[in-house]
């Protein structure tokens, strides 16, 4: 039993490891541009062959980070959902939108490179794919969705999946910006993960109330 009990935690002990150099490789240069040597090597494994061992395929292991930053983010944006009082309003459900990554983030520690590792992988239309597929599992972010159209009954459909489109990119491209410069030491316009949502929010609350201007080709 001691034998086993032990094997498990060396297993386990490397999947974390590999998971780490991975996420952390995948966020500074890109998915294609690491190999699976690469990130063997940046996790101590003397065998190469490790990655594929442990996790498969290099799509098997990107979902499995998503997967291990996914759960603890649900988590938290099920509390908020929970939390809502009887007549939220769009800032409201932006909020449960917003704050559940970032405050993830902060919990993590500096430095991080999920929100890197998430800009990276949205560039490619699989892993964004996947990305869309792992984060609608929830019920909580099903339900923040549901809200924010709810919120929006005018807005005509095109302009809401023009906007949706913009404020994913705003809410990934803008906590890797920040990330990166933690990373780096640089200074931030915002003091804190939370100071940094609550910029997000009022941005992402003005993109979706902005007016809409009909098009001549549609008039």
């Amino acid at each position: 039993m001691e034998g086993r009990t032990a094997r498990a935690e060396r297993v386990g002990a490397t999947r974390e490891s590999i998971l780490n150099a991975a996420e952390r490789l995948f966020a500074e240069r890109g998915v294609y541009a690491v190999s699976n040597r690469q990130i063997s090597e940046a996790a101590g494994q003397g065998n190469t062959a490790a990655v594929g061992y442990h996790f498969g395929t290099k799509t098997d292991l990107v979902r499995a980070i998503i997967r291990r930053h996914t759960g603890p983010i649900e988590e938290i944006r099920e509390r908020m959902v929970a939390d809502l009082g009887p007549s939220p309003d769009l800032r409201d459900w932006v909020s449960c939108l917003v704050r559940p990554s970032t405050e993830h983030l902060a919990a993590l520690g500096s430095p991080t490179w999920y929100a890197r590792f998430c800009a990276q992988v949205t560039t490619d239309p699989t892993f964004q794919a996947m990305m869309r597929e792992e984060s609608l599992a929830s019920p909580a972010l099903r339900r923040v969705v549901d809200g924010t159209r709810e919120s929006l009954p005018e807005l005509p459909v095109e302009v809401r999946r023009e906007r949706k489109l913009m404020a994913r990119d705003l809410i990934v491209l803008s906590c890797a910006q920040r990330e990166r410069a933690l990373a780096r030491r640089e200074s931030t316009s915002r003091a804190s993960w939370h100071e940094a949502a609550t910029g997000l929010v009022d941005a992402l609350v003005g993109l979706w109330l902005a007016p809409v201007t009909v098009s001549s080709a549609s008039r």
